[in-house]
């Protein structure tokens, strides 16, 4: 396991301070606020804790105000409803005695039933992409140590390295990614990894028509303001999980994007929707 997912293991063990009340932390890094991916976490975390039987098959949350990465946050968890067959969690994320986010979580009883699926796209195997750290070497002037930090989830962008991101203009793009070693085996923890890496490269889709994904000088202002995922299947973080993301839509200073996560032998395991702030700053 790298130092990277170890951190983010622990990132993920909040600290019960009462009963329904978990206290979390942000990493030692260089933000000015904190990554959407790690709340959504952080709340799933706490509401999983609150709950005996059942594994999530829904969540859906709101990104309220930026989080200050310098201060704990608090998550308070409502335990909504218990039921024989579905269980209900509201968790809101506390800082400086204001709500930056909300997540409302639904846990289900494992059941037989219907099985149909989409067909999972055909994508180059994630052994033949390059790295992240190689993709982002052309950019290292701009991005200076950034390319060299050690990362707890590996990513491998389907497109060619020897395209440029701004030509990168088909609103669909297609994104490998696994945490960065062997995971304990607790489907819980997978299923909050998940939620954390799906917020990495979502909202990138709704810039890819105009060009501007990694552009030096673009000149946006981009932030998560809902998330919605639907987990259909069993899955491992820890094995090639391919994410295809399209935004079929952007207007308003908000662009929408909707992803399909498949696992490698081609189950459709995740759903995800968000809508973020894609603001012009000029």
């Amino acid at each position: 396991m790298s130092t990277a997912l170890q951190h983010l293991i622990e990132l993920l063990d909040l600290e019960p301070l009462e009963v329904n009340i978990f206290r979390g932390v942000s990493p030692k890094e260089d933000r000015q606020r904190v990554f959407g991916g790690q709340v959504a976490g952080q709340a799933l975390v706490a509401a999983s804790r609150t709950v005996s039987e059942g594994h999530v098959h829904s969540l859906h949350a709101y990104f309220l105000r930026s989080g200050d990465p310098k201060v704990p946050i608090l998550y308070q968890v409502d335990r909504i409803r218990d039921g024989r067959s579905f269980t209900a969690r509201r968790v809101v994320a506390i800082q400086h005695g204001q709500a930056i986010f909300h997540l409302s979580a639904s846990f289900h009883r494992q059941e037989e039933g219907l099985d149909h699926q989409a067909a999972m796209p055909e994508v180059p195997a994630p052994e033949s992409l390059p790295t992240f750290r190689e993709r982002l070497e052309p950019y290292r002037e701009q991005l200076g140590d950034w390319v060299d930090r050690e990362r707890a989830i590996d990513i491998r962008i389907c497109d060619p390295i020897d395209v440029h991101p701004s030509r990168w203009r088909n609103p669909q793009g297609y994104v490998w990614m696994r945490a960065e070693g062997r995971l304990p085996d607790d489907p819980m923890l997978h299923a909050c990894v998940v939620t954390y890496a799906s917020d990495m490269t979502l909202l990138d889709s709704t810039v890819r028509p105009h060009g501007l994904v990694w552009a030096p000088d673009r000149k946006l202002m981009m932030a998560s303001l809902d998330h919605a995922m639907w987990f259909h299947r069993p899955f491992r973080a820890d094995e090639w999980l391919l994410y295809a993301q399209v935004s079929p839509s952007a207007a308003h200073a908000r662009g929408f994007a909707t992803g399909s996560i498949f696992s490698r032998d081609g189950r459709l395991v995740v759903s995800v929707a968000q809508e973020g702030l894609v603001r012009k700053l000029e």
